[in-house]
């Protein structure tokens, strides 16, 4: 990046926060922090009015604004793809907004630039996985401002999905996809305890005008280590055929200890499983062409498993 880019950059890095220091600058743009200070200087120099509070950080003078830029082919191309991404794991709320941001984006792109996003819209997709459509009180829009403005929430959680429902008021601390589906992270009262609700086994859930204090310290990526580091892991051994560890490799959620291909051509595979459940109904519907070997208990349970489903469709 040169350097008239970076400095247009950090404009817009200064507009975005309320206020951030110059070593998030500089681990922003890579940079040494001394590099930061000669180009904040510079930017006074040019007369953008920027505010330095000792011990706090740098901000923008207030109702100091850049026109909006302009986009790169690179750049332009890279929040369409980011777009396309978010499709496949966002509820209709969510797409909506960002389509109305993409289409923002778009208006003040030349030309040219348009029909480059057309041919790239042809030419390209993404595609994570099916998904169902939600009902409106499933939409995530509504539980973001829960969280963003402190506001309880009422759940009936189906916790294990065993039929078995209970009724919460959580306080929403945050959310996060992963393992394929959305999590909301909150204190629950009923428990007292931190939890983390899948939102797929929220069978109804409604945002109240009560709102919450505290949990100003409280860390959702910390939070979401700890639990992980909790569950105990089963050391297993597995033998895939060659011809499915395309799919092992790109689906496979545990921690991939080791990996050897037998003389036969089987692919031996040494993992850490920290659910079992998943990882049972998961090789089941690898049929024959998956093997536990170890530990025997996990191999006498898919042995079981697969007796079931071969004697409910005699």
């Amino acid at each position: 990046m040169n350097r008239i880019d970076r400095l247009t950059g950090m404009i817009l890095l200064l507009q975005s926060h309320r206020v951030i220091t110059a070593e998030q600058i500089a681990e922003h743009y890579e940079m040494s922090v001394r590099t930061v200070y000669r180009d904040l200087a510079a930017l006074g120099e040019a007369g953008v009015p920027i505010v330095a509070e000792a011990g706090v950080g740098y901000s923008l003078m207030r109702g100091y604004h850049i026109p909006p830029v302009m986009f790169t082919e690179h750049e332009a191309a890279a929040l369409f793809m980011s777009g396309e991404v978010t499709e496949q794991v966002a509820d209709d709320s969510l797409r909506g907004s960002l389509r109305s941001a993409l289409l923002k984006v778009r208006s003040v792109l030349p030309k040219e630039r348009h029909e480059s996003l057309n041919r790239l819209k042809k030419t390209m997709g993404v595609w994570i996985g099916s998904r169902t459509k939600e009902d409106d009180h499933r939409s995530l829009m509504p539980l973001q401002q829960a969280v963003l403005q402190r506001r309880c929430v009422a759940l009936d959680y189906d916790a294990g999905s065993r039929g078995e429902i209970s009724q919460r008021t959580v306080e929403p601390l945050g959310m996060m996809f992963y393992a394929r589906e959305w999590h909301l992270i909150a204190y629950c009262r009923l428990r007292r305890d931190f939890r983390d609700f899948r939102l797929d086994r929220v069978m109804r859930w409604e945002v109240l005008n009560e709102c919450f204090q505290g949990h100003e310290d409280f860390s959702v990526k910390a939070f979401l280590v700890e639990v992980l580091n909790e569950h105990e892991l089963i050391p297993t051994t597995v033998l895939f055929k060659p011809a499915v560890m395309d799919r092992v490799r790109r689906e496979m959620s545990c921690a991939r200890v080791a990996e050897a291909t037998l003389p036969d051509g089987r692919v031996s595979v040494e993992l850490l499983a920290w659910s079992q459940e998943w990882l049972l109904g998961w090789l089941l519907s690898l049929g024959a062409d998956a093997e536990v070997l170890q530990p025997a208990e996990m191999r006498q349970r898919l042995r079981d498993l697969a007796l079931e489903v071969a004697q409910r469709h005699q």
